[in-house]
């Protein structure tokens, strides 16, 4: 009875070369390629993507999943003797047409591959864009675009292709950082004292300043006022906050309490007349 059941199956048309065994053959292919996609993306999700970046194991995670899909639906159409080739003809240059009309979204696209695989930052890094003047945390890279909070607490979204060809500065990929501040003492005051004076003032009230390398100084010009000193001080990462606000407060105190002056610029104006 099954036998003559498929073969009654099998004898049905329906349109064309299609039969009900045919189209049920298919709907077992869709539906175990869509089966096999939600469990590879799960298996993937448990094993795998812990141990990626978020962006990265989420964007995989769609690859997964539309890759199997589409290749059950390439089953499908081989299980219904469906001639595919004109309709790739016609595919190819419909898929022109639209490439020339969102070539910004097909460079998008081909960046954000880029940026998940070269993963010149990752999701929680605290970035700066020079060439755009932005600097923020890095919440995300997306298919088309990326986010980044900047410091003032809004979420600017940009589009792959310029977060890819731009310069990238990481500010937390290395442990340590440096602060620097330039300063000016005046020209009747002692350099060396000025330096010994600043140094030991940093390395008393600024605890999370570190020792090695130690805290350096740079006569850094002779100026029209006053002699200006380069101060360049290394810190842990996290220490960014308090290092380089209160660096030139911790300077300042330190020469008012040697009683070293930082002159100001003076200007004499001669009367032509007199």
């Amino acid at each position: 009875m099954p036998l003559e059941l498929l073969q009654n199956l099998s004898e049905m048309q329906i349109v064309g070369d299609l039969t009900v065994l045919s189209l049920l053959i298919g709907g077992i292919i869709m539906a175990g390629g869509v089966i096999i996609a939600k469990i590879a993306k799960l298996l993937f999700h448990k094993y795998y993507a812990p141990t990626l970046p978020k962006d990265t194991a989420k964007n995989l995670s769609k690859l997964i999943y539309f890759g199997i899909i589409v290749i059950s639906f390439l089953g499908f159409t081989s299980s219904q003797g469906i001639d595919l080739s004109g309709i790739m003809v016609a595919g190819g240059i419909f898929a022109v047409v639209i490439g020339f009309a969102t070539q910004s979204v097909v460079s998008n696209l081909i960046s954000g591959v880029f940026l998940i695989f070269e993963k010149p930052a990752k999701h929680g890094d605290t970035i700066e864009l020079p060439d755009m003047g932005i600097s923020g945390t890095l919440l995300d890279i997306g298919t088309f675009s990326s986010k980044i909070r900047k410091f003032d607490g809004t979420v600017i979204r940009i589009p792959n292709e310029k977060f890819f060809t731009s310069n990238i500065r990481s500010l937390t990929i290395s442990t340590v950082r440096r602060a620097d501040a330039m300063v000016g003492i005046s020209y009747k005051d002692d350099i060396e004292n000025a330096i010994s004076v600043i140094k030991n003032e940093i390395l008393v009230t600024m605890p999370f300043i570190l020792h090695v390398p130690e805290p350096e100084f740079r006569v850094e010009e002779l100026g029209d006022s006053s002699v200006n000193i380069q101060v360049l001080v290394w810190h842990p990462r996290d220490d960014w906050s308090q290092a380089q606000p209160i660096l030139l407060t911790t300077i300042k105190r330190a020469l008012d309490k040697e009683g070293i002056e930082i002159p100001f610029p003076q200007r004499v104006i001669w009367d032509a007349k007199n």
